[in-house]
């Protein structure tokens, strides 16, 4: 009975040893890494700002988990699927970065999520959109928070075409994954809904002249030019558009990933009227107002596009996920974060899919008119709200590996 009993005691205090040393944050530390685009075309819409997001919800979740300190690492990944590996490598590695948020470039993104996978790390996409992050390249260690380019042409080019005379389409898209797989998504919307895709043309990203390609855009007659780009080059695109009087002849633009900063930089009297999809306006509610009011404080005054917004969310639940589990072990810490249910300004019941997509619903908005405008950043308004099952693509059209049939 006494070796019986001295057995018992032996197995549970190995148990115990073994759910202490799981249950711990590795080197003492729980750190962050914010990748995104810090100085090129995308850098306003997320970047620095980003990195502000990040250090909020550091900041608001109280600095650190268990007694271990929180802290936060930022670097450019420059649009380059080279660079934004080597940097991941690195900080892993050598910097002992136990996640990676932001990721705002598609090539990036992927390349950054596979390492993640390889080295046991957590990759969360906050502003990349890539369906193929949660498709063919899904990962266990990967999670895609804010949107998708299928949310994104579901969301603007249904309404569109609903509103009607947006039955043939041509677009012009950013030479890179993004802009391939916002132009595939929205290209099989059109086509379901019985409108023709007329033809293409691809941009560089980054692209100063945009006069060729509006050219061919404009010589196509499409009744809608798809602008699947982003940042700098989405407003370049829509300025040029109005110069060259394409809009003015009558054919529309539909800008497929459309954010404030966007807006605000072409001005209304150019963009009054646009249709585009987000999953955030900083003017919704007392809360999102609440939020941007912080964070234009500590971001000269500038309220957070979806992207910043969506970071900081995030950031919050993974950091109430490593303190739920009592480690940063990555397939623990995701484990928890696909239970826990995310509850927080930007969203309302959300949850973590299987495939790693964050379900949320989007908003349909539209630029006003100057003259609805009360304010220097007062430009959109919510036309409808997308249940989170209506935006997304649904599991029984996934090609992640993750997903039981």
């Amino acid at each position: 009975m006494r070796m019986k009993f001295g057995l018992a005691v032996t197995s549970i205090l190995l148990l115990s040893s073994t759910v202490a040393a799981r249950a711990q944050i590795s080197d003492d530390v729980v750190k962050i890494g914010v990748m995104d685009d810090m100085s090129g075309p995308y850098a306003d819409i997320q970047g620095p700002g980003d990195v502000v997001a990040v250090k909020m919800a550091v900041e608001d979740f109280g600095g650190s988990i268990n007694g271990k300190p929180v802290e936060v690492v930022s670097g450019d990944l420059q649009n380059k699927a080279d660079v934004g590996s080597a940097l991941a490598r690195r900080w892993y590695d050598v910097d002992k970065v136990d996640a990676i948020l932001g990721l705002g470039n598609s090539a990036v993104a992927l390349a950054v999520q596979g390492i993640s996978q390889e080295k046991n790390k957590v990759a969360i996409t906050t502003s990349a959109g890539s369906t193929a992050l949660t498709g063919k390249a899904c990962s266990p260690n990967g999670i895609h928070w804010v949107y998708d380019t299928y949310a994104l042409a579901k969301g603007t080019a249904t309404a569109m075409m609903k509103r009607g005379g947006a039955d043939t389409w041509f677009f012009l898209t950013a030479d890179y994954a993004f802009g391939q797989s916002l132009e595939q998504d929205t290209s099989a919307i059109v086509k379901k809904n019985g409108g023709k895709v007329l033809g293409s043309v691809r941009a560089p990203v980054n692209t100063s002249d945009f006069s060729s390609f509006l050219l061919q855009a404009q010589s196509s007659k499409a009744q809608v030019i798809g602008l699947a780009n982003a940042g700098a080059d989405a407003v370049n695109s829509i300025k040029s558009a109005s110069e060259f009087g394409i809009t003015g002849g009558g054919q529309k633009l539909a800008g497929l990933l459309v954010l404030i900063t966007d807006i605000h930089s072409v001005g209304l009297s150019v963009a009054q009227g646009l249709l585009f999809t987000e999953a955030y306006y900083w003017d919704q509610n007392e809360e999102t107002r609440a939020f941007a009011k912080r964070f234009a404080e500590q971001h000269g005054g500038k309220p957070p596009t979806m992207f910043q917004a969506g970071i900081y969310s995030a950031a919050m639940h993974y950091l109430k996920a490593v303190k739920a589990a009592g480690t940063d072990e990555a397939l623990t810490v995701i484990a928890q974060m696909k239970k826990m249910p995310v509850n927080d300004f930007m969203t309302r019941n959300g949850m973590i899919r299987e495939d790693g997509r964050m379900m949320r619903d989007m908003y349909l908005l539209q630029a006003k008119k100057p003259s609805e405008s009360k304010g220097g950043w007062d430009l959109m308004k919510v036309v409808a709200t997308i249940p989170a099952d209506d935006a997304f693509r649904p599991l029984s059209e996934s090609e992640c590996p993750l997903v039981k049939k």
